[in-house]
């Protein structure tokens, strides 16, 4: 209802007492100016976002601790603090620390410490995080480490007296920190009978230069490289040289009180998922202790070590991959603490995707673990993608067990909502925990499990946190937090339209249509299709930034789940093995024919984008069809025999082809983007992470454009330094709006019909200069582009 109608509507029911209608018309305008001051999404809104990680619930059940995430003030990256909330719901959240970069909050078992982990700056440049502790009954936080590699996975032991954590840092660092800190501490001391004449005018030649390292001291940035897999995206380089190992350091009361860590496990693997025994005496640990694991098919070795020390146990293999995403294979200890559940796929036979299940394993030697939800055929956990979770100190989810062990608690994936069910452990049986259109993205349970915490996100909503009492049956969800209601309150936020469509083969194709705030079905808008990448992923009810933001610039938002999208069963995330790109196409374009039929679709203004897998289709669309007006390709593929020789993980295993582009060159000639380069018209743009080792640049957007360039059709590329495959997501602020400002920008250009000079080679306009300020909206100084 409209507020003029609003006002008609209230003026017809009180004018029959007059002086009723005062208080109307009063009414009226105030609802009209609160209606009128809510203004479109902006791209720049981002800076404004407030995100949830890592929920934690206090050993009383009384709180639940969450890192609070913001854009920091240069819009160059994040900001990380601890807040606080109690679980009645009676109380607005509060912040615990003060640092810039303080995550991974953890309570002791009897609720007296907050341990977690704080990195600072020096000099300008980040340093490792440290582990550090806030007393809870007063008083300041402080650091008790100061480890060369830092620390990360901090878990405090069950009687709270110490902590096992992991890090990088060997004997080498060490020493190399021991005689640093030996010579700056020689530098300081004053020369014998010598008094300290305080500052002094330099009357001599300039400062002596510093002492040149000695070919013994010069540490060579060389990198020698014998194994297949080498780097990781949005991590950098392996370092063999410096393994993931389990460390134990007693935790301090005060300040004052130094403790040193001592070193649990050695060698040259990484161990992961510590965890300790009930009684204390052990960590259970999970490491895959093969020097060359794309030869094989995925498995780990779960193994305890004695807190005391001494030589890793191995309890059993678990044939099973655990290495899919965050919170694969995480360690949960039955109440008993005879189990452990995790997260695992089966790796026989050998699938482009197989779904994730939740597993149970008796921890004694040569157990088998025991599959849980090999009838559930959904996915335990499941990746439903947008552009709007927390950038920084997400945490994981790890299952949860009831307070009887007979029951498991974990998040499962179905036609793109992501809920909680309960698991019986005998039977596997499920029973639905949560429902609706959402996506629950964290969750935890009280110790007694009688509360379950958790966050949310919907297309309106980026996410907050809610408390469900699961011992009151019936209760509804009681929201604890409103993060982002001060910023949302005052923007035209709506919900997606949810559609079917049937494909080709008869396949039911689930997509979303996201339309402008204003929508009039009368009218004629351009459509963009987004497609996600993955391929194994899915789009579903979260909140996505770019497709709010596409919408209030005037555009209908296609965001389809085709085949090979995961939250509807085995078969369809499988079926596009060694057919990818192929049928997957004809589900988009099913989605595309579906949004025309509508009638508000201006079927000659159509766009298509996609970002990594999403990527590769968005080249792939432009050289099957000629249909779609304009294309903005993301960290994408063109050439899949490129890729298969430059990503960041292997295809050894045959997952997605059968054989190696040397073995089979024509597979991967046909399957690849490139190939029907000649036969592209579409005016395209390529948006390219340099630091991205996923999707190579070389292997995609950089290809694609020069063959563009040779047959002279329209192409930009956009190239952001320092970005990852992540830079939707988690990059920096700035680069994130620019993507966003670089991709509209060529749909109204192409699609709308608006001047963009930017994007012409010999612009007839002058080009203004993007400042890279918080000023950059003022009009500067202008220059011709080069």
């Amino acid at each position: 209802m409209t507020a003029m109608r609003l006002f008609r509507h209230l003026i017809i029911h009180h004018s029959f007492v007059i002086r009723h209608s005062c208080f109307v018309i009063v009414f009226a305008l105030g609802m009209g100016i609160a209606l009128a001051e809510k203004r479109n999404v902006t791209e720049k809104d981002l800076w404004d976002f407030v995100w949830i990680g890592d929920l934690q619930v206090s050993p009383d059940g009384s709180r639940v601790v969450f890192v609070r995430v913001t854009v920091n003030e240069k819009k160059e990256g994040y900001n990380t603090s601890i807040w606080s909330v109690p679980v009645t719901g009676d109380g607005a959240p509060y912040q615990l620390t003060k640092g810039d970069h303080d995550t991974t909050p953890r309570w002791s078992p009897h609720g007296k410490f907050l341990l977690f982990l704080r990195a600072t700056e020096k000099d300008g440049k980040p340093q490792p995080p440290q582990l550090a502790i806030l007393p809870m009954a007063g008083g300041d936080s402080f650091v008790f480490t100061d480890l060369p590699k830092g620390a990360a996975n901090p878990v405090w032991a069950p009687d709270g007296k110490s902590v096992a954590f992991t890090t990088e840092t060997n004997a080498e660092d060490l020493a190399k920190q021991e005689k640093k800190k030996r010579e700056e501490k020689e530098a300081k001391k004053p020369v014998a009978g010598i008094a300290n004449p305080g500052p002094q005018k330099s009357i001599a030649g300039p400062p002596e230069s510093p002492t040149p390292a000695t070919a013994d001291e010069h540490e060579s940035d060389v990198r020698v490289i014998t194994r297949a897999v080498y780097r990781q995206d949005n991590e950098g380089y392996s370092d063999p040289k410096h393994p993931t190992h389990i460390w134990i350091v007693t935790t301090p009361h005060g300040a004052d009180e130094k403790v040193k860590p001592r070193q649990l496990t050695t060698g040259r693997f990484d161990e992961e998922n510590a965890t300790w025994s009930k009684d204390g005496a052990q960590i259970y640990f999970t490491s895959s202790r093969i020097d060359e694991p794309y030869y094989e098919l995925p498995r780990t070795d779960l193994y305890s070590v004695a807190v005391a020390g001494g030589k890793p146990v191995t309890i059993t293999t678990i044939d099973l991959n655990t290495q899919f995403g965050p919170g694969g294979g995480a360690l949960s200890l039955s109440p008993d603490g005879k189990q452990v559940a995790f997260l695992a796929a089966t790796n026989q036979p050998v699938n482009s995707y197989t779904e994730p299940d939740l597993w149970v394993l008796d921890l004694s030697p040569n157990a088998r673990p025991r599959n849980l939800t090999a009838d559930f055929d959904f996915d335990i956990d499941g990746f439903i993608i947008g552009d709007s979770a927390s950038p920084r100190a997400g945490g994981l989810n790890k299952p949860i067990w009831t307070a009887d062990g007979k029951g498991l608690i974990e998040v499962f994936s179905k036609e793109g909502k992501r809920n909680l069910a309960l698991f019986d452990v005998a039977t596997g049986g499920a029973t639905d925990v949560t429902s609706g259109n959402q996506g629950v993205m964290a969750f935890r349970t009280t110790p007694d499990g009688s509360k379950l915490i958790y966050s949310i996100s919907t297309p309106t909503r980026v996410n907050d946190i809610f408390v469900l009492d699961r011992a009151t049956p019936g209760a509804s969800p009681k929201q604890l937090t409103h993060v982002n209601d001060e910023l949302f309150s005052k923007l035209n936020l709506t919900e997606p339209e949810e559609i079917w469509c049937d494909s080709f083969d008869g396949k039911r194709i689930q997509a979303w249509l996201q339309k402008p705030p204003d929508f009039d079905a009368h009218k004629k808008y351009p459509l963009i299709l987004n497609i996600h990448g993955g391929p194994h992923v899915a789009y579903g009810f979260i909140f996505d930034h770019e497709f709010q933001w596409m919408a209030a610039k005037g555009y209908v938002v296609l965001y389809p789940n085709p085949r090979g999208s995961t939250s509807y069963g085995q078969e369809f995330g499988n079926i596009i093995q060694y057919r990818y790109p192929g049928d997957d196409y004809k589900d988009l374009m099913a989605g595309v024919d579906a949004a025309i039929k509508r009638g508000y679709v201006d079927e000659k203004k159509l766009g298509v984008t996609g970002g990594s897998g999403g990527g590769l289709l968005t080249n792939w669309v432009v050289g099957q069809t000629g249909r779609f007006a304009a294309a903005v390709a993301q960290r994408d593929i063109a050439s899949w025999e490129n890729w298969w020789y430059t990503g960041d993980f292997t295809l050894f295993q045959p997952n997605w082809f059968r054989a190696p582009p040397f073995e089979d060159p024509d597979e991967y000639r046909v399957r690849s983007p490139i190939s029907y380069i000649a036969n592209v018209k579409t005016p395209m743009m390529f948006i390219l992470g340099e630091a991205d080792y996923r999707t190579p640049p070389g292997a995609g957007g950089e290809q694609m454009f020069r063959a563009l360039k040779f047959r002279k059709i329209p192409t930009v590329m956009v190239r952001f330094p320092n970005e990852s495959h992540e830079l939707s997501r988690s990059g920096q602020p700035w680069h994130r709006v620019e993507r966003l400002q670089h991709i509209v920008g060529w749909f109204d250009h192409w699609l709308m019909g608006i001047s963009k000079p930017e994007y012409e080679v010999a612009p007839e306009e002058e080009v203004p200069v993007k400042k890279n300020s918080l000023q950059n909206e003022t009009p500067g100084r202008t220059t011709k582009s080069e």
